[in-house]
């Protein structure tokens, strides 16, 4: 396996809490920090919904890996954020020999 191309800036992002003051909660981002990365598109579907047909496209995004419990380890349920685009982390795996890096395995939030 050749070395990734990381050469794309991306932020991650940590869901927070915050009391909404009538006795529920919302939900805001915190950033943890920038990460150098390699995005690359998986197979897209299309599925039908109603009568609008949505288009998914799944996205492995590489990363250099970080000890589990630091801050800058993504885990499922962050997120990154480049510009305007937001893609949601579902899942994260080992990879390359060493276990040099991580790949995110995401998906791209389009506001509709």
């Amino acid at each position: 396996m050749a070395d990734p191309l990381m050469n794309r800036s991306l932020i991650l992002e940590a869901p927070q809490r915050v009391a909404d003051g009538a006795g529920g909660f919302s939900r805001t981002w915190e950033p943890l920090g920038v990460l150098w990365a390699e995005v690359k598109a998986g197979r897209g579907r299309e599925m039908a919904q109603g009568q609008a047909v949505l288009s998914r496209v799944p996205l492995r995004i590489t990363v250099r890996a970080a000890p589990v419990g630091a801050v800058s380890r993504p885990k499922a349920g962050q997120r990154f954020v480049e510009g305007t685009r937001v893609f949601s982390i579902h899942a994260v795996s080992d990879a390359g020999s060493h276990g040099q890096f991580l790949t995110c395995h995401a998906l791209e939030e389009v506001a509709p």
